[in-house]
C-alpha cells in the first residue's frame, strides 16, 4: 500500500519517543494559549485570527517533524550508516555538490562539512526554535525571519539537486516571510498576549519586544 497523509500523520503522532511527548505538550499549550487569548482579548475573536492560528500551528508542526530526522548527537535517524550517507550530513553534501552559487558550495565543502559537529547543533537548534516559535506564537516575527533565512539557504543550496523542485523551497520562503511581515504570532498566540500587556508606555525594551512579536 502506498503511503498516504492520514497514515503518515497517525504514525508521526504516535511514535513512542520523547520527541512525541514534547510535541503533544507544545500543541496542547498552543491550544490553551489560543483559548486564553480568545477569551481575554476582544480583538482576537475573529475567523481571520482563528485561521492565522491554524496555519501557523500546522507549519510549526512541519518544522518540528522535519527536525526529527536530524536529532542529536548524530544528527541522523540512521546512525548505523556511514557518515554522509543519511541525515543532515547527506543533505549538506548535496548542497556542496549542487549549490546555485559556487561560493556557497565552497563554504559547505571546505568549512561546514569538515566541522560538521560544530554547525549541526546550530542548524538543529534554529529549526527547533522556529518550530516552537510558530506553534506557541512566540516571537513569530523573529522566528519567521530565521526560518526564511534557513529556507533561502536550502533554496539556493539544492537548486540544481536531482529530484528537487526549487519552487517548493521558494514557496516556503514566501510563507515564512509572510508570517514575519504580518505578525502571525499576534493571532491567538503568546505574541498577542505580550503585545496586549505592553501598554501604551514606550521604552526601548518594550519597542524591541513588540518588533520581535
Amino acid at each position: 500500500m502506498n503511503p498516504n497523509p492520514f497514515s503518515d500523520t497517525f504514525a508521526f503522532l504516535t511514535q513512542p519517543n520523547w520527541a512525541t511527548a514534547i510535541f503533544w505538550l507544545l500543541v496542547l499549550v498552543s491550544a490553551a494559549i489560543a483559548a486564553y487569548a480568545w477569551r481575554t482579548i476582544s480583538g482576537q475573536r475573529s475567523l481571520a485570527h482563528l485561521g492565522n492560528w491554524g496555519i501557523r500551528l500546522l507549519i510549526g508542526c512541519m518544522w518540528w517533524q522535519q527536525s526529527l530526522w536530524k536529532l542529536p548527537p548524530f544528527y541522523t535517524d540512521h546512525p548505523e550508516e556511514p557518515f554522509g550517507a543519511t541525515g543532515l550530513a547527506y543533505w549538506m553534501g548535496l548542497m556542496g555538490k549542487h549549490a546555485a552559487i559556487p561560493l556557497q558550495a565552497d563554504f559547505v565543502n571546505k568549512i561546514v562539512l569538515p566541522h560538521f559537529y560544530l554547525f549541526a547543533p546550530i542548524v538543529y537548534g534554529a529549526e527547533v526554535f522556529v518550530a516552537v516559535s510558530l506553534i506557541l506564537g512566540l516571537f513569530v516575527r523573529l522566528g519567521g525571519i530565521i526560518g526564511a533565512l534557513q529556507i533561502l539557504n536550502l533554496w539556493l543550496g539544492l537548486y540544481s539537486a536531482p529530484n528537487e523542485w526549487p519552487w517548493t523551497y521558494f514557496f516556503l520562503l514566501l510563507l515564512m516571510l509572510n508570517f514575519a511581515l504580518h505578525h502571525y504570532g499576534r493571532s491567538l498566540g503568546l505574541d498577542a498576549i505580550l503585545v496586549s500587556r505592553l501598554g501604551e508606555r514606550k521604552t526601548l525594551a518594550r519597542a524591541l519586544l513588540a518588533e520581535a512579536a
